[in-house]
């Protein structure tokens, strides 16, 4: 299939990613087409998650610049939600209120585990005690004036770009009728082109760090250039067992997701 065969939705999409990635992401879908014919043409006349052209809005953080790979499952189910960026939700502003955290980070599961882990790594609560009275308290230190923690997912989705998060889904599509498996098989190739490209690179000394939640996810660490990555793997946010994972906390506890950033 030529570049002047797919839908056009496809083209408009990749205007919204970096364009050093924009080489990258038609041999992805090309690989894609090649597995699944017909593919993006099924697509085009389908209605699919996300919305608004952002199928490739990950791809905004320059492809040098990616440190950290994080590989969720699939698209917030919701259309005010799918941002694009993994476990992103694009409904949620506000991360705290009055009784704890927001309504919108409440509802957004996987987002709500998170920040709980975050603060449990911080050291800022226990990770036996992460109740409503808890996160009430914390709230309140969060919202004082002049308090270092951040007031919006605005904020902490800048922060984790401007650390070289990739923040990809194993499939970058939703659909209500399609199963979750199907999907992620379908962008198989894609991804694997995407690791592929970054593990190729010659710029950095280190090598980049590739997180993987949850079991569509995990597969990946079967490809033969995982080598090239520091593999961690554990369950996907929305379980609450989520909160309580050690090797999680040890990766996040340093990068400070929680707070204003200062000398940048």
């Amino acid at each position: 299939m030529k570049m002047n065969d797919y839908p056009d939705m496809i083209e408009n999409a990749l205007k919204k990613a970096h364009p050093g990635w924009v080489p990258v992401l038609w041999e992805g879908l090309s690989a894609l087409e090649r597995q699944t014919p017909g593919y993006f043409k099924r697509l085009a006349q389908d209605d699919f998650l996300p919305t608004q052209g952002r199928l490739f809005a990950a791809f905004s953080q320059p492809f040098n610049a990616v440190r950290y790979v994080l590989v969720g499952e699939g698209p917030y189910p919701r259309a005010e939600s799918a941002s694009g960026y993994c476990f992103m939700d694009a409904a949620v502003r506000e991360l705290w209120s009055e009784t704890g955290l927001s309504k919108p980070v409440n509802r957004a599961t996987s987002l709500r585990n998170f920040i709980k882990m975050l603060l449990v790594a911080d050291g800022k609560i226990s990770p036996d005690n992460t109740g409503s009275d808890v996160m009430k308290a914390i709230a309140h230190q969060a919202l004082n004036a002049g308090s270092p923690f951040i007031q919006t997912l605005a904020e902490m989705q800048e922060t984790m770009l401007g650390k070289g998060f990739l923040l990809l889904n194993a499939s970058l599509v939703y659909r209500s009728y399609v199963p979750a498996a199907r999907e992620t098989k379908a962008w198989q190739p894609f991804l694997y082109t995407v690791l592929e490209a970054l593990a190729r690179r010659r710029d950095r000394s280190e090598k980049p760090v590739l997180i993987l939640w949850g079991k569509m996810a995990e597969k990946l660490m079967a490809l033969p250039f995982a080598e090239s990555f520091d593999c961690i793997v554990s369950e996907h946010p929305y379980n609450l067992s989520f909160i309580q994972n050690r090797d999680m906390q040890a990766l996040f506890r340093p990068l400070g997701l929680l707070y204003r950033q200062t000398g940048d």
